[in-house]
């Protein structure tokens, strides 16, 4: 069974940081593509950053403020993120797949996490 776990999520103020890890545990010997996603309330799940075959990917609402990075453990991620908007509050989800076909789409992830808060509010 695979699973998905993430952690890192709070409240901060506008212009501060988080940081979220994520670790996927599942089949042993599996390789794992992950992926950040974030919702809010309402709306459509949204891309957030992944590694696409080597090269990190981010939303353009994003981009240039968040920074995906690989864990020292197989399949763990961080995100970190600067310069936190308002408009950033979101629940934000951690997902995994084999071998997703679009890295952008949430339909192309499997497996997924049960989500973190992160609140920018002043």
């Amino acid at each position: 069974q695979v699973q998905v776990v993430e952690s890192g999520g709070g409240l901060v103020r506008p212009g501060d940081s988080l940081r979220l890890s994520c670790a996927v545990s599942g089949r042993t010997g599996s390789r794992y593509f992950m992926a950040w996603f974030r919702q809010i309330s309402g709306k459509e799940r949204e891309f957030v950053a992944a590694f696409n075959w080597g090269v990190d990917r981010y939303g353009p609402s994003v981009k240039g403020r968040f920074t995906i990075s690989r864990g020292d453990a197989i399949n763990t991620v961080q995100l970190q993120m600067n310069s936190l908007r308002p408009e950033d509050t979101a629940v934000y989800y951690c997902a995994g797949d084999e071998r997703p076909y679009e890295y952008y789409s949430h339909n192309s992830y499997e497996y997924w996490g049960q989500g973190t808060q992160g609140t920018v509010s002043s």
